[in-house]
């Protein structure tokens, strides 16, 4: 197998596993974005995790991936619509199927927010990566970039270390235009462009629509929202973050990403074959909705070197522990992460 086929060494030759961020959580095992996903994503020693975030209509910071409600709550509507409280009240969990353990915090708690996820992460007694996905198109525009930027700011984040206490954030977008925007405030180490190939399925199924707007919509999709790929060939940001399906697409140009010095964030990783794609194309950092199996297919036994490059502080430091730690005296263990 050629260099440019193998997977990352240390300095001593020796293969390193990449990072491992739970994508919406544990999603595979708990509704996503859930405090219960969370809380499982930090007990089964994720080296991060991922959320996306839109404004509700009275401003706050809320998990959620789709613009629309429906699929992952009884509610319905856009999320832009509702205030906080009336998205409390919403069912959140019942969709998935599976109940949620009393340590995982209450029904009427799974909800959270922006600054809730940070306390929960906060509270974890390790070292913990963050990236938040700003998700267009949102009807404040970059006003949501400014209310992600000026929470993190009010809370004691350092744009120029990516660091809020045991916490390294970076953020994302699929949208370049909100990508520039972060990159006015944000080192280009801490600021990941998303990428996928945008399919009529990919449509349908992220927009919720019918196989003829779907396809209506993807033959104008270049018009609505500019292409990704020329933030990257510019070198305006050292993270970027390809779909699997765009790997599995382009893998010439994914090594060629990695042969440039890029920290390469790949989603969503959730099988073993997957892992083995992509450490054999030298990505550093994984996202997945199986983080427990992840971390034990990419070799995740605690003391595994990481190896990432210098630069990749944007994801998360270098030889954190790959499970929960024991507790140190007076800092909590995992499993007594508040859940209130």
């Amino acid at each position: 197998m050629s260099g440019a086929h193998r997977a990352p060494t240390d300095s001593r030759g020796s293969a390193v596993r990449p990072i491992i961020y739970a994508h919406r959580g544990a999603s595979a095992v708990f509704p996503e974005h859930t405090r219960a996903a969370y809380v499982q994503a930090l007990l089964d020693g994720a080296d991060g995790v991922e959320c996306d975030v839109h404004l509700s209509r009275d401003g706050h910071l809320v998990l959620h991936h789709d613009a629309q409600l429906g699929r992952t709550s009884d509610g319905r509507g856009p999320v832009s619509a509702r205030t906080l409280a009336e998205l409390r009240r919403l069912d959140w969990t019942s969709w998935k199927g599976t109940p949620i353990p009393p340590g995982h915090g209450a029904p009427d708690r799974q909800l959270l927010t922006l600054p809730e996820l940070l306390d929960l992460l906060r509270a974890a007694g390790r070292p913990v990566g963050l990236a938040v996905e700003t998700k267009h198109p949102s009807p404040f525009g970059h006003r949501l970039e400014e209310e992600v930027l000026g929470l993190l700011m009010r809370e004691g984040w350092d744009p120029e270390t990516g660091r809020l206490e045991n916490l390294t954030i970076s953020l994302m977008s699929f949208h370049p235009d909100a990508v520039r925007h972060l990159l006015e405030t944000v080192p280009a180490r801490h600021v990941c462009q998303l990428v996928e190939t945008t399919t009529r399925r990919t449509v349908r199924d992220s927009l919720r629509v019918g196989r003829t707007a779907a396809a209506v919509l993807h033959a104008g999709m270049r018009l609505v929202a500019p292409p990704a790929l020329p933030v990257i060939s510019a070198g305006l940001v050292d993270l970027v973050g390809p779909g699997l399906d765009f790997v599995r697409a382009h893998p010439e140009l994914v090594r060629q990403w990695r042969a440039e010095g890029r920290v390469l964030r790949v989603w969503t990783v959730d099988t073993a074959r997957d892992v083995d794609l992509c450490r054999a194309l030298g990505v550093q950092q994984l996202t997945t909705n199986r983080p427990a199996e992840v971390l034990r297919w990419a070799g995740g036994a605690a003391g595994d070197p990481r190896g990432v490059p210098a630069r990749a502080v944007a994801g998360i430091p270098s030889g954190i522990p790959a499970g929960p730690p024991a507790a140190a005296p007076g800092r909590p263990r995992c499993a007594a992460i508040p859940v209130r």
